[in-house]
């Protein structure tokens, strides 16, 4: 399943390798583009991103970039999701297109405030329905929002 423009999924500083790696793996299963930007907390050589990424890791279309407006200078026409449990919509209220970019924060502290403060309505939030929950897996979230992405752009059809 590949599209014309796939989508992107931008991890900022991410801290866990496992997560990355089963991301990575997301991303080679969907033809979606990896994007890893900023500081990481490990090595992208770290056995625990090839473990999770198994032998998968080869065809992980990856990017890295130094900082988020590096990768917006590169890409200036992408649309920008931004995902953090502070945001007030819901990732199911609006409408993704094939390409968009996918913008995840590190595991221990999402995205900063500052940037969903500048992002605003384009900053989107996966429902929790319990206080003793304060967030879900990076890799989870992103295959939630990706394979809704994919849903809504008609290619979980084939």
């Amino acid at each position: 399943m590949q599209t014309n423009k796939p989508f992107h999924i931008v991890l900022i500083e991410p801290e866990i390798p496992p997560n990355t790696g089963n991301i990575g793996r997301l991303c080679a299963a969907t033809g979606s583009h990896m994007h890893l930007v900023g500081k990481l907390g490990f090595s992208i050589d770290d056995k625990q991103v090839r473990r999770a990424g198994l032998d998968y890791w080869p065809y992980v279309k990856l990017h890295c970039w130094d900082s988020l407006e590096q990768l917006q200078t590169e890409y200036p026409d992408g649309r920008y999701w931004y995902m953090s449990k502070k945001a007030e919509r819901n990732y199911t209220q609006v409408e993704f297109e094939e390409g968009d970019f996918l913008v995840f924060g590190k595991e221990t502290l999402g995205l900063p405030e500052e940037l969903l403060d500048q992002v605003g309505n384009q900053a989107l939030r996966i429902p929790i329905f319990t206080p003793h929950v304060r967030s879900l897996n990076l890799a989870n979230s992103a295959a939630i929002i990706l394979f809704e992405a994919l849903r809504q752009t008609g290619q979980l059809e084939e």
